[in-house]
């Protein structure tokens, strides 16, 4: 596991700018020399990158899970699989990021294990969120939106570019996808920085447009990076999590669980957790005071643990689990880089009662192992397979995994 241990003072990161695509350490030494210049307050932060650990079938055996529920291994050996969307069909299409391509996985004998694949899309770098909409498959890289038609098994049409100039996010590239009760489109677009004065006004926003890509519009405000967004099955509210500043610490900001609704603000970059003003971001907001700017905007319904990376979120509609599941959401936790202990690198549960969340819960832990210093998973994307059962992606080893629920007694 490699650590590093930096005070900083978050006034002055904030106004740095990282190379494109990327989530570059601070300079300790110049952060320290001015920061004696500005006379800030200064927090200790920790860079920290447990140890990977090659995957091994074996290594299932580590995983905590829910009585009567059993993980398996639908797919490895895939490189660097984002998210999932699932055809009528079966047909599981998974994104790869680094590979700048869409496959195609087939489980034809129904063993629970993918035994074909095929490349449906290739040269499409930074390849990220994917989502299936009226039999037609969309996909997004930074900064192009595509579609295609969905035909016999697994096979795609000629995909068509719908939208060619998403605003490149810099530090956030990727891009998910979705779409709502209403028939509409809706984009996410994560902020090109720690905290900054965004040159863009689609920056750290969630976009909304017509299926066709036309009529694009900015939907809600404020949201630094909410990659994983749904909508609640029965009250059709759209739910997200968004994700904190990094360099506050170790415990905060929180990531957030938020209700996002049309033409409300959510706080980034003046504020974070419960309106809480960001008192280390130099910049104040137009013509107020951050009090008095956080005070009007719309605080989190839950949050979580600081820089756990959630990077899906998904309810689970399906009847194969018990029938508490039922509406209630999964959310991935890739993992922390800027936390000492490292968090995250799990599968949790979001609770809801009365279509409102009421509590986090573990669903599935044990890929970073207990002192926090190897890991051998990153969960990312989610879907739901025709059967029911739940699969996730691992972009670190190469895995999607599967979760199926086999009755109390049942294991892996």
């Amino acid at each position: 596991m490699k650590a590093k241990s930096l005070f900083i003072g978050c006034a002055l990161l904030l106004s740095m700018t990282f190379p494109s695509k990327a989530q570059q350490p601070p300079d300790g030494e110049q952060l320290q020399q001015l920061n004696q210049q500005l006379n800030i307050e200064r927090v200790e932060g920790y860079i920290v990158q447990p140890q990977r650990l090659e995957f091994d079938e074996s290594l299932l055996q580590q995983l905590k899970i829910p009585e009567g529920f059993r993980i398996t291994v639908f797919a490895k050996d895939l490189g660097n699989p984002r998210n999932l969307a699932v055809g009528s069909d079966g047909t599981v299409y998974v994104t790869r990021r680094e590979q700048g391509d869409v496959l195609a996985l087939r489980d034809r004998n129904g063993d629970g294990r993918a035994d074909q694949t095929v490349t449906v899309a290739k040269d499409v770098p930074y390849v990220n969120g994917i989502t299936i909409y009226k039999n037609r498959l969309y996909y997004v890289t930074d900064t192009k939106l595509y579609a295609t038609d969905l035909e016999r098994d697994g096979k795609v049409g000629r995909p068509e570019v719908l939208i060619n100039n998403i605003p490149d996010a810099g530090q956030h590239p990727n891009r998910t996808i979705g779409f709502g009760p209403d028939g509409m489109l809706y984009l996410s677009v994560g902020s090109t920085c720690n905290a900054c004065d965004e040159p863009n006004e689609e920056h750290a926003t969630l976009l909304q447009a017509q299926p066709d890509g036309k009529n694009r519009k900015i939907y809600a405000r404020g949201l630094r990076n909410t990659i994983g967004f749904a909508w609640h099955p029965e009250t059709k509210e759209l739910w997200g999590m968004d994700h904190g500043s990094d360099w506050r610490g170790d415990q905060q900001p929180p990531e957030e669980l938020n209700l996002i609704q049309q033409e409300r603000h959510y706080g980034w970059p003046f504020c974070w957790g419960d309106r809480r003003p960001d008192l280390y971001l130099p910049a104040n907001p137009d013509g107020m005071t951050k009090q008095e700017f956080c005070s009007k905007t719309e605080p989190p319904v839950l949050t979580y643990t600081a820089h756990s990376a959630p990077l899906d979120l998904l309810f689970y509609t399906a009847s194969q689990f018990p029938q508490e599941y039922r509406n209630d959401a999964f959310v991935t936790m890739r993992g922390s880089w800027n936390r000492k202990p490292p968090a995250g690198y799990k599968l949790v549960r979001v609770r809801y009662q009365n279509g409102k969340p009421v509590a986090f819960e573990d669903f599935i832990t044990g890929f970073l192992n207990a002192e926090g210093t190897a890991q051998f998973g990153r969960p990312v994307g989610l879907a739901i397979a025709p059967d029911g059962s739940l699969l996730f992606t691992d972009d670190t080893n190469g895995v999607i995994y599967r979760v199926s629920y086999v009755g109390k007694g049942g294991g892996q």
